[in-house]
């Protein structure tokens, strides 16, 4: 059958897009070019606030449209949390939940064989506290990049968040598993790797390992690659990580860290397990043994308990944080989490919005200063094979956009560069709402 996929979200539901669709074109399928209807049509969604959830739906409508006779299986995160709500939207013939999902191949086969006693049912999902099964996935962007799942699930329950609703609790494959994967990565092509996963520190927990094991495994493989660490929480990103990246011969000078809010205060309100303090010292210890290393940082705005106050002494805060790019959330209300119980002050929508806008402005200025600290900066670039107006892109192990005129012998190759300022239009944009 002609399959099509979409995904929608992080770069987790990217790998495990990934794999899926190797397993069914494995399994004879054929995937749709583009502008081609397909027969079967499978959506991976996002659920990490509502603005995700109006695109998933925005998505669904579009995909039906534009596929009229298709089979549309719709999965992932909004599937798992609102499987009855998606079930009700005009046009979607499945839901599957996230364990099912990986069933997808033995499922669409039941859709093949058309057997009436099989009985399938429009929504299939599990209790989420149930699953402990990890699906080991990873991804490949244009060759040169490849999205290496490394871990999912979380048990951390902060009081705003749906991902462990979503994702069940923390577990994890073998380093040796991992380590297998990524070698077969790089001698499929891929030329970097980045660890994904959703609370990737906490890599261990199924396995009695740790996750600094896991990093000095990935730094001993065979081939010319080099590895990025996604985002790490800052109580689990530890000076032994730091300084092992800040020597190591393949892993970038390159972090994300969840910050969610620069006032004590809301940190405690959030359930998060770090104070600012904490936050500074870890971003303090980079700058001091990598001092040309980007730091990204997630940002939420808008919570209960956000009071003008808290924001005065947030905006402060990250001010002065010597990062270079802000990942921007506005908080929206999640249903069965904690933070619904909180009885404190709620931020107008207006004003989350107004917030919102002013720390998108602070991140660029960040990420224009971190650009023009970096004027003539001796780094290596790895060309990606994407064109416009006669120019190739890529990025420095310290994550500088740069470009060059196109080449096509450059692709997925490493180069040696003496980094230009670019113009603002060359930054790019990791902030979102």
């Amino acid at each position: 059958m002609n399959i099509s996929f979409t995904t929608l979200g992080c770069k987790l539901n990217f790998a495990e897009s990934s794999a899926l669709g190797k397993a069914l074109i494995a399994r004879g399928h054929t995937r749709a070019q583009k502008g081609e209807e397909a027969d079967i049509c499978i959506i991976n969604t996002c659920s990490v606030t509502d603005a995700a959830d109006h695109k998933d739906r925005q998505m669904i409508h579009r995909i039906r449209r534009q596929n009229p006779n298709a089979i549309l299986i719709v999965t992932g995160c909004y599937a798992q949390l609102k499987p009855d709500e998606i079930a009700h939207i005009e046009g979607v013939d499945y839901v599957l939940g996230q364990n099912e999902k990986f069933r997808l191949p033995e499922f669409i086969r039941s859709l093949e064989l058309k057997v009436e006693s099989l009985k399938i049912t429009k929504v299939q999902t599990s209790p989420i506290r149930e699953i402990d099964d990890f699906h080991g996935a990873y991804s490949k962007d244009d060759r040169t990049r490849c999205f290496l799942k490394v871990q999912d699930g979380c048990n951390y329950f902060c009081s705003y968040c749906t991902i462990p609703l979503a994702r069940g609790k923390s577990r994890n494959p073998s380093i040796e598993s991992l380590v297998q994967q990524a070698q077969e990565a790089i001698e499929g092509g891929a030329k970097e790797l980045i660890l994904t996963g959703v609370n990737i520190g906490d890599f261990g927990r199924s396995t009695n390992e740790r996750f600094i094991d896991l990093v000095r495994a990935l730094d001993e493989l065979n081939g010319d690659y080099r590895v990025r660490i996604s985002s790490c929480e800052p109580n689990l990103l530890s000076d032994e990580i730091i300084d092992f990246v800040a020597h190591s011969a393949h892993f970038a000078p390159h972090f994300h860290i969840p910050l969610q809010s620069g006032s004590n205060t809301v940190l405690k309100i959030m359930g998060r397990r770090y104070t600012r303090e904490l936050f500074a010292e870890r971003v303090a210890h980079i700058k001091a043994v990598m001092p040309h290393a980007f730091i990204g940082v997630d940002c939420m705005v808008g919570v209960r308990g956000e009071t003008a106050a808290c924001w005065a002494d947030y905006i402060d805060f990250i001010e002065q944080l010597p990062v270079s790019q802000l990942h921007v959330f506005t908080y929206s209300e999640r249903a069965n989490t904690r933070m619904l119980e909180i009885d404190l002050e709620i931020v107008p929508q207006k004003e989350r919005e107004r917030r919102s806008k002013q720390l998108h402005a602070i991140s660029t200025q960040k990420t224009l200063t971190f650009y023009k600290e970096h004027q003539g900066y001796e780094a290596t670039v790895l060309w990606e094979s994407a064109k416009k107006d006669g120019l190739m892109f890529g990025f420095t192990e310290n994550y500088i956009k740069v470009s060059c005129p196109y080449d096509r012998s450059k692709v997925n190759t490493f180069e040696r560069i003496s980094v230009q300022h670019p113009d603002s239009a060359d930054i790019p944009t990791d902030t979102q709402d």
